[in-house]
């Protein structure tokens, strides 16, 4: 490993020859000058970690010395170590992006500590990740070998989305390949445990945890006529980790007062999961109630198209007085006027469904230069945080956070980054979906799928008797055999849903308050 270097200018260097030794023997290389002039061509003719000015040398002074290195170097800290006490010059040196401010005299353990704190901070910050996950590692694989519940298999999920999170600060690529592969073994045992419990779920609601077609009875209902309007705020195809992204930009503005995740229902897509949302009902009970809205997935038209109806009706078979405000963010020109909308609404439930994520997936199969934007879970969260801190949505929330009311922050449904294809055979009218099946006569890898003979067990809609669907667990994709590699090459590392994983079913539900 190279030695981390230190540029160092003061016109009285001599007077700090027991500092440079002391440095020196902890390792680090001196280079010392005696004028800003000399700092400044030092800093263009060789490569420095850190640099230290002082304020009053003959010549240029340390600060016109910082604002000239800053032109060349942006990113170097540099540390103004003088005998200046005067609040101006500090002010000034903040403003120019200074990294820290010593007053002399200084210790040789003071300027030790600032280079650490500087310049091997990254280092000492992954090795202590690393070690942590280490020990967690063990932790997390023998809960991983317990036989979780409802709630544990959320707090290990919770757990695995922090070390991705912690682990991105961290430079040792085995350990993030370690998490990687005990996701993916996560993964693969809440597959079985869907599996083996769902159509229990289902068929008896007491067993089941809090669920799609529950969301708006436990969470958010509750809120409404409690003297404040409620804003639920659904972002389509939003994952816990990216909410984890967003929390600070959240939490800056509103209180949090609970976090939590709810287990979307499957199929975990769009038309099944917000329906069952907003009308308080699983797909084949909506179907049966609302004779001719429910649109089968190889029908035309909107399968979203009702969501206001079914909240309206949901209200009244509950009997809960509210004024309902509905607006659904689709287009750029609607995402411009929601700001407006949230200032001059007087609803009791504000209910905004925002869908850039869901479209930012769907373009990324699609688009190769969106795919190197968002080529791996990391870029993907990364993208979403800079949408979302530069959104129209965030405006609005900024204007929801001056006045005195309950957010509710939620998605429908996550996704998860396909790896391996599963060939499928169907007729023609089989469902196009990636993640999930629903058709005749289907012909599938039965190690590769949840098979669901009766839709109707778990309730969902069956528009022929021979009807079954197919559900792709962990990062399985399905693919048909005609032309399967170029297809399978196509949608490799695409993010995806529909399917049993833990990214598309364990999903926020996060309620504020104003501060």
């Amino acid at each position: 490993m190279n030695k981390i270097k230190i540029l160092w200018a003061d016109d009285e260097i001599d007077l700090l020859k027991p500092h440079i030794i002391f440095l020196e023997q902890k390792g680090y290389e001196i280079v010392a000058v005696t004028s800003g002039n000399d700092a400044i061509e030092e800093a263009q003719t060789q490569d420095f970690n850190i640099i230290f000015l002082d304020e009053k040398m003959p010549g240029i002074s340390g600060l016109e010395a910082l604002i000239a290195i800053k032109k060349f170097l942006p990113d170097i800290p540099i540390v103004m170590v003088t005998k200046t006490e005067d609040e101006f010059v500090m002010d000034d040196a903040i403003g120019s992006q200074i990294s820290d401010y010593l007053i002399k005299p200084v210790n040789p353990k003071q300027l030790w500590l600032t280079v650490k704190k500087h310049v091997d901070t990254k280092r000492l910050v992954s090795e202590k990740i690393t070690s942590l996950y280490q020990q967690d590692f063990r932790e997390l694989s023998m809960m991983l070998n317990d036989n979780l519940g409802t709630e544990a298999w959320k707090e290990l999920y919770k757990e695995i989305v922090r070390w991705e999170l912690e682990l991105e600060k961290s430079q040792d690529s085995n350990m993030k390949d370690i998490l990687v592969n005990q996701k993916a073994d996560a993964n693969n045992k809440f597959f079985k445990f869907v599996q083996e419990n769902y159509k229990n779920w289902i068929q008896d609601p007491d067993s089941a945890p809090l669920m799609s077609n529950k969301l708006m009875v436990r969470k958010a209902l509750p809120l409404v006529n409690k003297g404040k309007p409620v804003y639920f705020i659904l972002i389509d195809n939003f994952r816990f980790d990216q909410w984890k992204m967003i929390q600070p930009l959240m939490t800056d503005k509103f209180k949090l007062i609970d976090e939590d995740m709810y287990y979307s229902i499957l199929p975990t897509a769009t038309n099944y999961a917000r329906n069952a949302i907003f009308s308080g009902f699983m797909p084949s009970e909506i179907d049966k109630n609302y004779p001719g809205k429910w649109i089968y997935d190889e029908e035309k038209g909107s399968k979203n198209q009702h969501e206001e109806a079914y909240i309206v009706d949901y209200l009244k078979r509950l009997r809960k007085i509210a004024k309902v405000s509905y607006n659904k963010i689709t287009s750029l020109e609607a995402g411009k006027r929601l700001p407006e909308t949230v200032r001059n609404t007087n609803a009791d439930l504000n209910v905004i469904v925002y869908n850039f994520i869901d479209l930012l997936s769907h373009v990324r199969t699609e688009m190769e230069i969106i795919k190197e934007l968002a080529e791996d879970e990391t870029a993907y969260r990364s993208l979403t945080y800079s949408w979302f801190k530069h959104s129209h949505l965030y405006e609005a929330l900024t204007e929801i956070a001056n006045t005195d009311c309950y957010v509710v922050l939620t998605t429908d449904h996550g996704s998860i980054r396909v790896k391996r294809p599963s060939k499928v055979v169907g007729d023609r009218n089989t469902t196009a979906n990636l993640r999930f099946k629903q058709g005749k006569n289907l012909n599938f890898n039965p190690k590769e799928v949840l098979y669901v003979k009766n839709p109707i067990d778990i309730k969902l809609p069956q528009p022929s008797l021979s009807s079954s669907f197919i559900f792709a667990p962990e990062d399985y994709y399905f693919i048909y055999p005609n032309n399967y590699n170029q297809f399978a090459n196509f949608f490799e590392n695409t993010f995806q849903h529909g399917g049993v994983s833990m990214e598309e079913m364990l999903i926020p539900i996060i309620i504020f308050e104003n501060k």
